[in-house]
């Protein structure tokens, strides 16, 4: 993988998978949709860019310095 390989160069490799956000695509959904999805999450609610955008500053910061080869989930809970 490319974390394997990038870390002889102390270069760290993570991937964020964003759930259900709130953004002009999901603001398109019905009504009744949305409150389906959100009955699906167990914060029961979509998250907003700012959540996806604290979890890339996490892991650009000092503070994630040992997390290498990992995919965050920001997704309020949905794929535990």
């Amino acid at each position: 993988s490319m974390a394997k390989e990038l870390a002889l160069r102390n270069i760290n490799v993570n991937a964020i998978a964003p759930g259900f956000i709130e953004t002009d695509m999901t603001k398109k959904l019905p009504e009744k949709v949305r409150q389906e999805l959100q009955q699906q999450i167990p914060l029961k609610r979509l998250g907003i860019v700012e959540d996806v955008a604290k979890a890339v500053y996490f892991l650009v910061s000092d503070a994630s310095n040992y997390i290498t080869g990992q995919v965050i989930n920001v997704d309020g809970g949905m794929v535990m």
